[in-house]
């Protein structure tokens, strides 16, 4: 696939490429990553400029001790490697891996540079998309310190299932709207900074507590046990 079948196919990525030099987009090339697949990785000389045009990744942090910890997930349009640019750093500081099929441009860090140093327009969408999950930390930042295991497990379904039907209208959101988490405790554990054992009993005093059911061990709730875990978190808050 080439860059202007994929703008085809993509329209809204045409804010994003639309001041793209001539030279650069002849450099470009497109590779599709598929899910669980490693873009980015820690650690590693950033020789090129990403940008993805489709699919969902998350951003995680891998320790010597064989550790992960997830620092944030993110859909498309999105930029890979843009903070090590910014920073002028010549390597990456995040590993980054495809949750769903990743469709990446990748562009030479050398006239990605020169590109972003001439033309406002991409800096600006560049400087958004960073600020954006700047901002997005920055709000949360501190929540896992300060809130028990049941409150940060119940706030993170209730974002997945918010997430999950963001699309259906509001007379369509009824009990019906039933939401199975399809994540290991492993890839839950790694989300939330908890270790298995401390999820677990998390899993079962929520369990316990009506707010979901296990059906064989995934968790699965209605919209109405949605609506419980957000009276929850309310009233936890005060």
């Amino acid at each position: 696939m080439t860059l202007q079948e994929l703008e085809k196919e993509v329209p809204k990525l045409l804010d994003y490429t639309k001041t793209m030099p001539e030279e650069l987009r002849r450099l470009s090339h497109v590779k599709i990553h598929p899910p669980g697949s490693l873009i980015h990785q820690k650690d590693y000389a950033l020789n090129y400029l990403g940008i993805v045009a489709k699919g969902e990744n998350r951003v995680i942090n891998e320790f010597e001790n064989g550790k992960i910890y997830m620092i944030e997930t993110n859909k498309a349009i999105d930029f890979i490697g843009e903070v090590t640019l910014l920073a002028n750093m010549p390597k990456t500081s995040v590993t980054i891996e495809a949750l769903t099929e990743n469709t990446v441009i990748y562009l030479p860090r050398k006239e990605s540079e020169h590109w972003i140093n001439t033309d406002i327009h991409i800096l600006r969408r560049m400087a958004e998309r960073t600020a954006f999950k700047l901002y997005r930390s920055s709000y949360n930042n501190g929540l896992k310190l300060y809130y028990p295991p049941v409150f940060l497990l119940a706030d993170h379904l209730v974002r997945l299932y918010e997430q999950a039907f963001t699309n259906t209208p509001a007379h369509d959101k009824a009990p019906s709207c039933s939401f199975t988490l399809q994540k290991t405790r492993e890839r839950l554990g790694e989300e939330l900074g908890m270790n298995i054992k401390t999820l677990d009993r998390a899993i079962r005093s929520m369990q316990k507590d009506g707010h979901f059911s296990l059906v064989k061990g995934k968790i699965c709730f209605t919209h109405e046990e949605y609506l419980q875990m957000k009276d929850y978190l309310t009233t936890f808050k005060g």
